[in-house]
Protein backbone atom coordinates (compact mmCIF):
# COMPACT_ATOMS: atom_id res chain seq x y z
CA UNK A 1 0.00 0.00 0.00
CA UNK A 2 2.54 2.19 1.02
CA UNK A 3 4.54 1.69 -2.51
CA UNK A 4 1.06 2.85 -4.55
CA UNK A 5 0.82 5.85 -2.44
CA UNK A 6 4.32 6.50 -2.97
CA UNK A 7 4.07 6.51 -6.24
CA UNK A 8 1.35 7.82 -6.69
CA UNK A 9 2.94 11.04 -4.48
CA UNK A 10 5.73 11.17 -7.39
CA UNK A 11 3.67 11.18 -10.13
CA UNK A 12 1.30 13.77 -9.32
CA UNK A 13 4.53 16.18 -8.00
CA UNK A 14 5.82 15.80 -11.34
CA UNK A 15 2.70 16.22 -12.91
CA UNK A 16 2.63 19.54 -11.17
CA UNK A 17 6.35 20.07 -11.75
CA UNK A 18 5.85 20.02 -15.24
CA UNK A 19 2.57 22.60 -15.13
CA UNK A 20 4.72 25.26 -13.19
CA UNK A 21 7.53 25.02 -15.25
CA UNK A 22 5.96 24.92 -18.41
CA UNK A 23 5.93 28.07 -20.74
CA UNK A 24 2.08 29.84 -20.55
CA UNK A 25 0.26 30.06 -23.63
CA UNK A 26 0.01 33.43 -24.59
CA UNK A 27 -3.57 34.12 -26.34
CA UNK A 28 -2.10 37.83 -27.77
CA UNK A 29 0.53 36.09 -29.70
CA UNK A 30 -0.78 33.36 -31.09
CA UNK A 31 -4.32 35.86 -32.09
CA UNK A 32 -1.44 38.29 -33.55
CA UNK A 33 -0.06 35.61 -35.79
CA UNK A 34 -3.30 34.50 -37.38
CA UNK A 35 -4.16 38.07 -38.20
CA UNK A 36 -0.37 38.67 -39.85
CA UNK A 37 -0.95 35.51 -41.77
CA UNK A 38 -4.17 36.24 -43.12
CA UNK A 39 -5.09 37.73 -46.32
CA UNK A 40 -5.47 41.31 -46.54
CA UNK A 41 -9.04 42.41 -47.67
CA UNK A 42 -10.18 43.34 -51.06
CA UNK A 43 -11.82 46.14 -50.42
CA UNK A 44 -8.87 47.72 -48.95
CA UNK A 45 -7.45 48.24 -52.07
CA UNK A 46 -7.66 52.22 -53.66
CA UNK A 47 -10.80 52.89 -55.21
CA UNK A 48 -9.80 54.93 -58.57
CA UNK A 49 -13.23 56.05 -60.73
CA UNK A 50 -13.12 55.86 -64.33
CA UNK A 51 -16.98 56.95 -65.26
CA UNK A 52 -20.07 58.00 -63.23
CA UNK A 53 -23.28 58.28 -65.22
CA UNK A 54 -26.75 59.65 -64.17
CA UNK A 55 -30.49 59.12 -66.07
CA UNK A 56 -33.31 57.32 -66.93
CA UNK A 57 -32.70 53.43 -66.98
CA UNK A 58 -33.54 51.46 -69.79
CA UNK A 59 -33.78 47.89 -70.27
CA UNK A 60 -33.99 46.38 -74.03
CA UNK A 61 -35.62 43.42 -74.81
CA UNK A 62 -32.25 41.38 -73.85
CA UNK A 63 -32.54 42.66 -70.01
CA UNK A 64 -29.19 44.69 -70.81
CA UNK A 65 -29.64 47.95 -68.94
CA UNK A 66 -28.69 51.42 -70.06
CA UNK A 67 -28.86 54.71 -69.16
CA UNK A 68 -30.25 57.92 -71.21
CA UNK A 69 -28.22 59.98 -69.28
CA UNK A 70 -30.01 63.15 -68.66
CA UNK A 71 -30.66 65.96 -65.96
CA UNK A 72 -34.76 66.41 -66.88
CA UNK A 73 -36.34 63.36 -65.39
CA UNK A 74 -40.31 62.89 -66.17
CA UNK A 75 -42.71 62.53 -63.14
CA UNK A 76 -44.00 58.89 -64.94
CA UNK A 77 -45.08 56.41 -62.77
CA UNK A 78 -42.78 53.93 -63.45
CA UNK A 79 -39.78 55.98 -64.72
CA UNK A 80 -36.30 54.47 -63.20
CA UNK A 81 -34.14 57.11 -62.82
CA UNK A 82 -30.75 56.67 -60.85
CA UNK A 83 -26.66 56.39 -61.44
CA UNK A 84 -23.81 54.37 -62.06
CA UNK A 85 -20.20 54.34 -61.25
CA UNK A 86 -17.75 52.54 -62.97
CA UNK A 87 -14.31 51.60 -61.09
CA UNK A 88 -10.79 51.35 -62.52
CA UNK A 89 -9.45 47.86 -62.00
CA UNK A 90 -11.60 46.84 -59.62
CA UNK A 91 -13.24 43.69 -58.41
CA UNK A 92 -14.75 42.49 -55.24
CA UNK A 93 -17.38 44.46 -52.84
CA UNK A 94 -18.01 47.87 -52.27
CA UNK A 95 -19.36 49.59 -49.69
CA UNK A 96 -21.45 52.36 -50.93
CA UNK A 97 -23.61 55.17 -48.89
CA UNK A 98 -26.47 57.32 -51.10
CA UNK A 99 -27.79 60.64 -50.20
CA UNK A 100 -30.71 61.47 -52.11
CA UNK A 101 -32.18 64.93 -51.77
CA UNK A 102 -35.91 65.81 -52.98
CA UNK A 103 -37.54 69.10 -52.63
CA UNK A 104 -40.09 68.83 -50.45
CA UNK A 105 -41.02 65.24 -48.69
CA UNK A 106 -43.12 62.44 -51.26
CA UNK A 107 -46.50 60.62 -49.70
CA UNK A 108 -44.54 57.57 -49.47
CA UNK A 109 -40.67 56.14 -49.10
CA UNK A 110 -40.33 52.91 -50.04
CA UNK A 111 -36.91 50.05 -50.96
CA UNK A 112 -37.41 46.67 -52.54
CA UNK A 113 -34.25 45.47 -50.94
CA UNK A 114 -35.06 45.86 -47.00
CA UNK A 115 -31.89 47.33 -46.96
CA UNK A 116 -29.98 49.93 -44.53
CA UNK A 117 -32.27 52.59 -45.55
CA UNK A 118 -33.07 56.11 -43.10
CA UNK A 119 -34.91 59.15 -43.74
CA UNK A 120 -34.73 62.69 -42.15
CA UNK A 121 -36.62 64.34 -39.67
CA UNK A 122 -38.52 66.07 -42.57
CA UNK A 123 -38.84 63.33 -44.72
CA UNK A 124 -37.30 64.96 -47.75
CA UNK A 125 -33.55 63.16 -47.24
CA UNK A 126 -33.06 59.49 -47.35
CA UNK A 127 -29.60 57.63 -47.13
CA UNK A 128 -29.11 54.11 -48.09
CA UNK A 129 -26.21 52.26 -47.31
CA UNK A 130 -24.78 49.01 -49.14
CA UNK A 131 -22.70 47.15 -49.81
CA UNK A 132 -22.28 45.60 -53.28
CA UNK A 133 -20.47 43.01 -55.27
CA UNK A 134 -18.66 44.96 -58.30
CA UNK A 135 -17.38 42.05 -60.28
CA UNK A 136 -16.82 44.05 -63.33
CA UNK A 137 -16.44 47.31 -61.29
CA UNK A 138 -19.70 48.62 -61.44
CA UNK A 139 -21.79 49.53 -58.67
CA UNK A 140 -25.18 51.62 -59.58
CA UNK A 141 -28.80 52.11 -57.75
CA UNK A 142 -32.12 53.07 -59.64
CA UNK A 143 -35.01 54.95 -58.02
CA UNK A 144 -38.85 54.55 -59.41
CA UNK A 145 -41.09 57.18 -59.99
CA UNK A 146 -43.95 56.16 -57.51
CA UNK A 147 -47.58 58.41 -56.62
CA UNK A 148 -47.08 60.99 -54.65
CA UNK A 149 -43.10 61.56 -55.85
CA UNK A 150 -42.78 65.48 -55.68
CA UNK A 151 -41.62 68.18 -58.94
CA UNK A 152 -38.38 69.89 -58.38
CA UNK A 153 -34.80 69.69 -57.94
CA UNK A 154 -33.31 66.72 -56.77
CA UNK A 155 -29.67 65.70 -55.62
CA UNK A 156 -27.86 62.90 -55.05
CA UNK A 157 -24.70 62.22 -53.46
CA UNK A 158 -22.38 58.83 -53.64
CA UNK A 159 -19.85 58.19 -51.33
CA UNK A 160 -17.87 55.14 -51.16
CA UNK A 161 -15.98 54.28 -48.01
CA UNK A 162 -17.10 57.84 -46.90
CA UNK A 163 -15.18 59.56 -49.81
CA UNK A 164 -17.79 61.64 -51.95
CA UNK A 165 -17.67 60.18 -55.76
CA UNK A 166 -20.05 62.42 -57.55
CA UNK A 167 -23.02 64.26 -57.15
CA UNK A 168 -26.02 64.50 -59.48
CA UNK A 169 -28.34 67.30 -59.42
CA UNK A 170 -31.48 67.09 -61.70
CA UNK A 171 -34.91 68.10 -61.99
CA UNK A 172 -38.04 66.02 -61.99
CA UNK A 173 -40.49 67.63 -64.36
CA UNK A 174 -44.08 67.52 -65.16
CA UNK A 175 -45.27 65.33 -68.37
CA UNK A 176 -47.01 67.84 -70.68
Amino acid sequence: MRIWATIAVLASSWLIYGVICSEPISATSVLRESVISSPAPTNTKQITVSKTEFGLKRVDSKGNVTIFQTTRVPLQEGNAYGWRIKLKDYQGEVKWREVLHLPKPPETWGTDNGEDFSISADGTTSITRRTQSAPDGVIENFWTIAPGDPLGKYKIEVYIDDRLIDTFEFEVISVK
